[in-house]
């Protein structure tokens, strides 16, 4: 039978150490902790299924220190989050979306992606892994912040990550101290004060580590930085995106002409204002219907809620940014 021993949370911090040898108890915690997922033992495996799960939740993020001790198979749907494996010793086999079998092994994590069936065609009865989900709103939210504006299109990592030097080794390491700290449930990693600049380090670090468009962007900021006018409006947005700005009003926070603004808008930012408050609606919006359940809210009524009042309009510039509609991310959320 399994055995449970959970530290209370608080504040979105929490921590699980899970212990069984039933692959049917295994397979509901790491649907609890995780993602819906079926588990098998492979055919033929002699060593005894022996589950050792240590998890904690940390915000938009959950660390896991998993291992199996028998050789298992597992299937799921789309993630809906970002993931990585960073195993510590063994292997796993996994693919995504129809695409080819990638492994992973303790010299290379593997990254995998919100959209796609996903399939672990073998973790191996040798195999404790690092096991971390990052929610996928917050790391888009993350990465606009970094670079000063919303990311136009879906955030796409590449699968391998190089964790045996340098910022993948640096970043693993570090989710292992962070997550050690908040299972130990009497530290400071569990303080608010502590524990949302830790969430915000580990996303950080992810975007620094890993292979994506924005990369050398973050790692080598431009220079010169954005001027004052153009900070104020970003700032006044960010702080209240559901308010029907206009370009006048944001030029006068801005204590610039309008054109002035726009000019400067498409040279810093990419995009006129106007459409800088859109992305930063859309993504208001999918992190709300991220985060509710199906029989909660309704499209249209979060839409509404964040300025959009054309419903047409808005599906197309929501799938033409996320890659999908925004009825199939409220159907994913869980």
């Amino acid at each position: 039978m399994g055995a449970v021993g959970t530290a209370g949370a608080a504040g979105g911090v929490g921590g699980s150490s899970f212990r069984t040898g039933d692959v049917d108890e295994a397979r509901v915690e790491l649907d609890a902790r995780y993602y819906a997922n079926r588990m098998d033992v492979l055919e033929g495996e002699r060593r005894p299924f022996a589950a050792r799960f240590d998890t904690v939740a940390l915000g938009p993020l959950v660390i896991g220190d998993l291992s199996c001790g028998a050789d298992v198979r597992m299937s799921f749907g789309e993630l809906g989050a970002y993931h990585l494996n960073a195993p510590l010793s063994g292997t796993m086999e996994m693919r995504q979306g129809g695409g080819p079998t990638i492994v992973a092994t303790p010299a290379e994590a593997l990254l995998l992606d919100p959209a796609g069936d996903t399939y672990l065609d073998r973790w191996s009865g040798d195999c404790r892994t690092l096991s971390v989900k990052v929610g996928a709103a917050a790391l888009h939210d993350r990465l606009g912040r970094l670079i000063g504006r919303p990311p136009r299109g879906p955030l796409a990592f590449a699968p391998r990550l190089d964790i045996t030097r340098g910022p993948g080794l640096s970043w693993v390491r570090f989710a292992r101290q962070v997550a050690a700290e908040t299972l130990a449930g009497d530290g400071l990693a569990r303080h608010e004060l502590v524990a949302a600049p830790l969430q915000e380090a580990l996303l950080n670090g992810l975007l620094l580590a890993a292979d994506h468009p924005w990369r050398e962007a973050l790692a080598h900021p431009a220079e010169p930085r954005r001027p004052a006018p153009v900070k104020r409006a970003m700032d006044a947005v960010r702080e209240r995106p559901e308010h029907p700005f206009t370009s006048t009003e944001l030029a006068a926070l801005s204590r610039v002409s309008v054109r002035r603004l726009q000019e400067s808008f498409r040279e810093y930012v990419g995009m006129s204002p106007m459409a800088y408050v859109r992305e930063v609606r859309l993504d208001r919006v999918r992190e709300e219907l991220r985060a509710a359940a199906p029989d909660e809210v309704s499209v249209s009524e979060v839409a509404w809620r964040w300025g959009f009042a054309h419903q047409g309009r808005f599906a197309a510039h929501y799938r033409k940014k996320f890659g999908e509609p925004p009825s199939r991310t409220l159907r994913a959320a869980r």
